[in-house]
């Protein structure tokens, strides 16, 4: 079979799934991508590329409704979208969505209703549900929470950039990443939504809590508190400048090891909440959620990895960080018919909120306790 026939076989494949491809002329599926794991309703617009056998696209996903894509072993849940760019080992959980010129790399995770606008690049990124980025925002290295509901949401203004390289050193370094809200309080939709300015940007690694507003047109380059609006202007600088000095290694190292320790309680949500809540009945989702905790043990193997080269270079050891087997409060049973996780999560009384999020803080001060000596 000619490359070509062979090309029209797997379109024609997929059509007899039910999947609608607007122009078949203009659709490449490469060989690699499993039929099965593109399903019934998928939109694939002109000049959409899949590739990669990691690829899966759960009912209604769309590509390119405002321009080419080329999804690379990208994984997208229900209604998920990316209306144009490029992808690679990116998920996307049920109803997010990524604008035209999106630029999606490893270790990036939306989810539910998380999306971006136009041109947006991200790199392990992790948008919490309902989490909204404006248009040219580059936003790489970084967690963001906070918000109740697609009408509630944190949000980064347009224009913004999250500087995630410190240039000390013989090559720099990206022991940067920044937590805006946080993981144990922010996977229950509850808490007070953040808003950063846009026409600016951030210095890794912050920390800005719920509630925090930082103005337009400036960079962050101090942690936020909660329920705070803050302007930082920039102070005049003009010193002695050696290419290979080096900073202290704290408090980026303690910040860094606090990262990990979000990212290790966000696994266990996962794990002992978001997928053992799914029952076999929901295969699509079972396999979105499998993606998701793959690409957070790929965030957390990034973060170390930086983590100990930022250390090394200083002389410093390198703390071996473990998460403990702490088991959810909660008793959680994969029920038919499946409830929607946003759903089961605002039903949540108020008790079982309070412990959810005092286990997820106890994985992640298990996880700092470990790494001292």
């Amino acid at each position: 079979m000619t490359d070509v026939a062979a090309i029209e076989a797997r379109l024609s494949a997929l059509a007899q799934r039910g999947v609608q491809i607007i122009d078949p002329r203009q659709t490449y599926v490469a060989p690699e991508v499993r039929v099965e794991r593109i399903h019934a309703g998928v939109v694939l617009h002109p000049g959409t590329r899949l590739q990669g056998p990691r690829t899966f696209l759960g009912p209604g996903a769309e590509l390119g409704r405002e321009g080419p894509v080329v999804a690379v072993d990208c994984v997208l849940g229900e209604k998920a979208r990316i209306d144009g760019g490029y992808a690679c080992g990116a998920v996307l959980l049920r109803g997010a969505s990524a604008g035209s010129a999106a630029h999606l790399r490893e270790g990036t995770l939306l989810e539910e209703e998380a999306s971006t606008a136009h041109a947006v690049g991200l790199k392990h990124t992790i948008v919490l549900c309902f989490g909204t980025l404006g248009s040219l925002i580059n936003f790489c290295d970084a967690l963001l929470a906070g918000g109740t509901s697609r009408e509630d949401h944190s949000e980064v203004g347009s224009g913004f950039i999250h500087f995630n390289f410190t240039p000390w050193g013989a090559r720099g370094d990206k022991a940067t990443a920044s937590l805006v809200g946080d993981v144990p309080r922010g996977v229950l939709l509850r808490e007070r939504r953040i808003f950063l300015g846009g026409a600016g940007g951030m210095v890794g690694p912050r920390q800005v809590g719920f509630g925090a507003v930082t103005g337009a047109g400036q960079v962050v380059r101090k942690d936020v508190p909660e329920d705070r609006l803050v302007v930082q202007p920039p102070r005049a600088v003009d010193q002695p400048f050696a290419a290979d000095q080096l900073d202290a290694a704290e408090p980026r190292a303690g910040r860094q090891i606090r990262y990990i320790a979000q990212l290790h309680a966000l696994l266990a949500w996962y794990r002992q909440v978001r997928l053992a809540r799914v029952p076999g009945s929901r295969e699509d989702v079972r396999e979105v959620m499998s993606a998701a905790i793959a690409t957070l043990s790929l965030c957390v193997a990034e973060r170390e990895k930086r983590l100990a080269a930022f250390l090394k270079e200083r002389g410093e050891a390198v703390p071996r960080l473990t998460a403990p087997e702490l088991a959810c409060p909660l008793a959680i049973a994969a029920d038919e018919p499946y409830v929607d996780h946003v759903a089961w999560v605002r039903g949540l009384a108020a008790a079982d909120v309070a412990a959810c999020v005092e286990w997820l803080r106890a994985v992640e001060a298990a996880v700092i306790a470990g790494a001292k000596p």
